[in-house]
């Protein structure tokens, strides 16, 4: 058996734009869904949606017969939990809430196995290296990693220049809707000042050599962000889609819709 592509890493690298979709509903048959519609990579959110260690094994099994490549962001950048979804076959981990570059550093350092890392070694139990079926894993699989941070506050923003020198760090993602908060703009991350961040942030992360991702529902927003350089762009969350359909069906043969609201700046 061939050691698995990160495919993600890959076009990044190659500087190619990718659209994806953020995944809350915590479930293999929606993640599948998701993965047929044709996003070039899917998040699978263990932050805010109810995911656990197995939900998110069951969506990586339901992603991986496609060419969409799945994402994971853990609740926290933890050694021991960056372990367990590298084991599960995680590939790309999205961590929230990295504010230093020594933060960064040993994030880095989780996804790398020892001597560069200190990923444990337990390959005969991983799904990753197929159970020890793919021959050579531990030596392949460090060049298979790609560590995406999250810049998402106040303090991670002055630190970003120092963050994007970190070896390691292959993409820097800025999470607008705390951003906008830690600004003093509440729900309202299309507001100047925030706008004005995220675009010198853009900038920024580019000129740095790496790859600058965000998550945007509104699709005006999410186009100029494509337009200033950024790779990973995701363009909707799964529940909003699925929610605002719902709501729309009612609508038309209740005619008591609830009243959608602005997109403009929208996140989700």
């Amino acid at each position: 058996m061939d050691m698995p592509i990160n495919t993600f890493k890959q076009r990044l690298q190659a500087g190619e734009p990718l659209i994806g979709l953020w995944l809350g509903l915590a479930d293999p048959y929606c993640a599948e869904l998701a993965a047929n519609a044709g996003f070039d990579w899917l998040l699978i959110d263990g932050e805010h949606a109810p995911n656990d260690l197995r939900g998110m094994l069951g969506q990586l099994q339901a992603i991986a017969p496609y060419p969409s490549q799945a994402v994971i962001r853990p609740v926290i950048g933890d050694t021991a939990l960056i372990k367990q979804l590298l084991d599960i076959g995680a590939q790309t981990l999205l961590v929230p809430m990295v504010e230093s570059a020594a933060q960064a550093r040993e994030l880095a350092r989780a996804m790398h196995y020892p001597p560069q890392g200190i990923r444990g070694v337990g390959s005969a139990l991983a799904r990753a290296s197929r159970w020890n079926s793919i021959p050579g894993y531990l030596d392949k699989a460090d060049e298979q990693m790609c560590l995406l941070v999250q810049i998402e506050n106040l303090t991670g923003l002055a630190n970003l220049d120092e963050i994007l020198a970190v070896d390691g760090v292959d993409g820097v993602f800025i999470g607008p809707a705390d951003l906008s908060a830690a600004m003093g703009h509440r729900g309202n991350p299309g507001h100047p000042e925030v706008q004005a961040a995220i675009e010198d942030a853009i900038v920024r992360i580019g000129k740095a050599g790496k790859a600058a991702g965000i998550l945007s529902a509104d699709q005006q927003l999410a186009r100029r962000y494509l337009e200033l350089g950024a790779r990973f762009v995701a363009v909707g969350v799964d529940t909003t889609i699925l929610m605002r359909g719902l709501q729309s069906l009612a609508a038309a043969f209740k005619g008591n819709a609830q009243e959608a609201p602005a997109s403009g700046g929208s996140v989700y």
